[in-house]
């Protein structure tokens, strides 16, 4: 069975959205854990072109995209979701890397 099989059954539009606010919940908190991660990231990098690492993304949209598939989620969903939410992250750490050598730290 696959995840999106497990969702609950909902007879009106105030479950379904009861539902997805409780969901956004959980995403935002590990978007927050994410940009923590992030966040040392641009600590650890010696250099701004290291920001950008396309080999990683790639790694990251396929590995997201077979996840997808194995839990029943719309794979394109998934895909577009991950590249907005990697996009944002990357200029999130640009600025913190310019931000942490402007302050003076070093990795």
């Amino acid at each position: 069975m696959t995840l999106i099989h497990k969702v609950e059954h909902c007879h009106t539009m105030a479950d379904v959205r009861r539902n997805i606010d409780a969901l956004d919940e959980r995403i935002v908190a590990l978007m927050a854990e994410r940009s923590g991660y992030v966040a040392q990231a641009a600590r650890i990098k010696q250099n701004a072109s290291q920001v950008h690492d396309q080999a990683r993304i790639d790694f990251i949209v396929d590995r997201v995209k077979a996840m997808a598939t194995e839990q029943g989620a719309p794979e394109a969903v998934v895909e577009a979701a991950y590249r907005a939410m990697v996009d944002a992250f990357i200029e999130f750490e640009r600025g913190e890397f310019e931000r942490l050598r402007q302050e003076g730290s070093k990795p």
